[in-house]
């Protein structure tokens, strides 16, 4: 019963914020407004419907797809590597994500016409984005095996992060100024821009990933409890350890490949909900971190909007400024993260 209604509220709690960051802009819709607009009706001011259903609400929907999808690939790194503070971003992932995109955008002199021209679509950038991400998990967690020490780990995460921004600072180099200029916009990441059609096939990938990743609750219960343990309990470790790597990198780096690099969202989300929840199974914790996850990045998008409009602010300005801290707490907190 006590998780039915925490499910209810969560689900409340979602759809007032978003109804909430719908409402927020340089033109102010009132909430009843934008409900009854969501809902159809047509009496509604044509310019508020326009846009409500034209920018705002692919903004929102994205918006919740990125938060509840790097929540999620967050809690799963860090299962995976049994670290607190594993995560896309901090471990370098999103830059492999990064450096297939620059190679798509910045190194078309040297790939071939056709093989461009095939993944210069949105989908072809989503493709070359997961399997950057994929190639750099790989690498982390081939390390992770020879060394147990977690700041190592994250120092070995960081560094290989820093060889893929020098390679796409190489590769910014020998470019246009019109790549560098596609580059660049995508990097600072962006909610919108996204069509309705591009958006359900982020969502489409994103469903996929958090049902692959509901799949694995049971391995990633027993992994937390060691190798031994889930051996013993006839968990396929290589098998469950692979799955993990490649729902990860889909979940990553479809999001990255959309909009851009995010920071500190699948860090900071996965102990935001235990602190919360005071849950440590892992099908809850899956659920209740996408919610939590999306939530976040709805009032981080509202925040963008600060300026007015003059201006508005890099997202992933937003979130490090709200992840940043959550790196040092986890440091302090406890010595056994060293």
């Amino acid at each position: 019963m006590m998780k039915k209604m925490i499910a209810l509220l969560l689900c409340f709690s979602i759809f007032v914020v978003f109804i909430l960051n719908i409402s927020t802009g340089t033109i102010r819709i009132p909430f009843d407004s934008v409900v009854a607009i969501l809902l159809g009706d047509e009496e509604m001011k044509s310019t508020w419907r326009y846009i409500v259903l034209n920018f705002r609400l692919p903004k929102a929907l994205v918006a919740m797809l990125v938060g509840g999808a790097l929540s999620v690939s967050g809690l799963l790194m860090q299962t995976l590597f049994r670290n607190p503070m594993a995560e896309s971003y901090v471990l370098g992932v999103s830059s492999g994500a990064g450096l297939g995109v620059a190679i798509l955008f910045l190194g078309s002199s040297i790939l071939p016409a056709s093989l461009v021209s095939l993944l210069s679509s949105t989908y072809g950038v989503a493709i070359i984005s997961i399997l950057g991400s994929f190639l750099l998990l790989l690498l982390v967690l081939s390390v992770s095996y020879k060394v147990k020490n977690t700041a190592t780990i994250l120092i070995v995460g960081i560094m290989f992060g820093s060889f893929a921004n020098a390679a796409i600072s190489i590769l910014t180099f020998f470019s246009s100024a019109e790549e560098i200029k596609r580059f660049t916009f995508w990097a600072l990441g962006s909610l919108g821009n996204l069509s309705y059609e591009v958006i359900s096939f982020f969502a489409f990938v994103v469903l996929i990933g958090l049902l692959g990743a509901l799949s694995l609750a049971r391995g990633l219960d027993a992994l937390l409890l060691g190798d031994n343990y889930a051996s013993s309990m006839g968990i396929n470790l290589k098998l469950t350890r692979n799955s993990i790597i490649v729902v990860t990198a889909l979940l990553a780096g479809v999001s990255t490949a959309f909009v851009g690099p995010i920071a500190f969202v699948g860090l900071a989300v996965p102990h935001i909900t235990r602190m919360l929840f005071r849950v440590n199974q892992h099908r809850s914790l899956i659920y209740y971190s996408a919610g939590i996850g999306a939530i976040l990045m709805l009032l981080c998008d509202m925040l963008t909007q600060i300026g007015g409009d003059h201006f508005l602010l890099p997202i992933n300005a937003i979130t490090s400024l709200f992840g940043a801290p959550i790196v040092i707490w986890l440091l302090l907190k406890s010595r056994a993260y060293l």
